[in-house]
């Protein structure tokens, strides 16, 4: 190890920078951020450091480097042009026995900067002793997007929390045990909610062991396929599941990223085969929740879309169980996106009406006279099966056979289709193409062919995307 990971306190203690550009611009942002005395030794500065200069938020001391003014600093940064300069200054703190960084000269720091993580009072540091800045800095940019931004204030209500929990076990294991739980339990998740007077109640309740062992349920949308698609707040809750219910629309490569010793129930629904009912889903979320476990219903797309999302919430509410919800990129949005078709044009179409083909057999009756408006795009979920009704409907009331129309089948994966033709042909596209599926109506598809971009890319990468004109 050639350094010796540290974490200084600088409030309000004077550090010398010598230098006044962008770079010494950045160094100066994080010791402000550190609470310390700032004092800018330079020529001249630039106009982000000349305006915290005008506003007394840092001392510009003089246009040149004294080795008086290295008197009294808690540290010193080099940060010129001049490596010479850099060399006196490195020599004279080293004299003065005072911690020095000079910029990009890692031969002449007795401290270096590393990258941060900062979820204040949480903060993690990585550095690579100089070596390897930049991979320093990818790892910083992978575990930002890990860390919830809520792990502050969670670690400062935990900091308060500190002399009760001691007061409530004398022994460090019995400590260790009660955060652990604390910060993989409901705790966790009612701050990842902001439900901060939640958090500190379930705290209090644990403390006087009163807490109940009930569990809470996750309802996420796994988006239409792609991995890439998913949310940072979905990967964060699919790693911290106890058990995962999930649907056959949930790609492989999206459950591959849940917590590997987590339970996998499948509850999915395939037309023609063999599914779960709704009911008996509704009553293994319940159940395995109120056994104490975090229940994470992962569903494809976003579940409050076509997905029944709130009816499973709602029997979690009835039966008293917490839950939180994590939006996912709806099929609509993603499929005809990676096909190149806008859902929305200003020269062909100013409206986009989401609408699933598989309603209930005692719902109201369809609109087709309102469907069936020209210059409006319609995103049909679950329509293959009735995709001869759907355009017979249409053209009957009003909608030109010609109309384009697009049937986008494993719409985001790598085996992605996309069949184009007319509304005439919609049948015929349905069913030709690979499930799920998803039947897009409207003008706008006449754009696929000039804007489509993912089986491109898929072939760049040696994928088999593929894509059919049927017209």
């Amino acid at each position: 190890m050639d350094y010796l990971p540290i974490f200084a306190d600088l409030n309000a203690k004077p550090v010398l920078v010598v230098g006044g550009g962008d770079v010494a611009a950045r160094k100066i942002e994080l010791l402000r951020r550190a609470g310390a005395e700032v004092r800018i030794a330079a020529l001249e500065l630039c106009a982000e450091l000349q305006a915290l200069a005008e506003n007394q938020q840092v001392a510009w001391l003089a246009r040149q480097f004294d080795v008086s003014q290295l008197d009294g600093v808690y540290l010193a940064i080099a940060a010129t042009d001049d490596s010479e300069l850099n060399a006196r200054i490195f020599e004279a703190a080293q004299q003065r026995r005072l911690l020095v960084n000079v910029v990009d000269d890692q031969p002449k720091c007795t401290f270096i900067f590393p990258s941060i993580v900062d979820r204040s009072p949480l903060v993690v540091a990585i550095s690579s002793s100089g070596t390897a800045p930049v991979l320093a800095r990818l790892l910083r940019e992978k575990l930002e997007a890990l860390l919830p931004a809520n792990l502050g204030q969670m670690a400062q209500v935990a900091g308060a929390w500190r002399d009760k929990v001691k007061q409530r076990f004398s022994k460090m294991s019995d400590r260790r045990r009660f955060w652990e739980r604390a910060f993989n339990g409901l705790f966790a998740s009612q701050m990842a909610a902001g439900n901060v007077q939640g958090a500190k109640q379930t705290l209090d309740a644990q403390l006087t062991e009163t807490a109940t062992q009930q569990g809470e349920i996750i309802l996420v949308g796994a988006g239409p396929g792609d991995a890439g698609l998913l949310t940072l707040r979905a990967l964060q809750v699919m790693q911290q599941a106890d058990v995962v219910l999930y649907d056959h629309l949930v790609s492989d490569e999206i459950l591959d990223l849940v917590r590997r010793d987590a339970d996998r129930l499948c509850v999915g629904k395939r037309a023609g085969a063999h599914s779960v009912a709704q009911e008996e889903t509704n009553r293994l979320l319940v159940e395995l929740a109120q056994q104490g476990k975090r229940v994470v219903r992962l569903k494809g797309g976003d579940p409050f879309i076509f997905g029944r999302g709130g009816e499973e919430l709602q029997a979690a509410q009835e039966a008293g169980i917490s839950f939180q919800v994590v939006p996912g990129v709806t099929a609509a949005a993603g499929a005809t996106a990676y096909a190149g078709i806008p859902l929305t044009h200003r020269d062909y179409a100013q409206s986009v009406l989401f609408i699933t083909g598989h309603c209930r057999a005692d719902g109201d009756a369809i609109d087709w006279a309102s469907l069936a408006r020209a210059r409006q795009t319609l995103a049909i979920y679950m329509g293959t099966v009735k995709a001869a009704e759907i355009a017979q409907q249409l053209i009957a009331h009003g909608r030109a056979a010609t109309t384009p129309a697009a049937v986008i089948g494993r719409g985001t994966r790598q085996d992605q289709q996309v069949l184009t033709g007319t509304l005439a042909e919609l049948e015929r596209l349905a069913q030709q193409a690979p499930t799920p599926a998803l039947l897009v109506i409207g003008e706008v598809v006449n754009l696929h062919a000039q804007l489509a971009w993912f089986q491109h890319s898929a072939q760049q990468a040696g994928r088999d995307a593929a894509v059919v004109n049927l017209a």
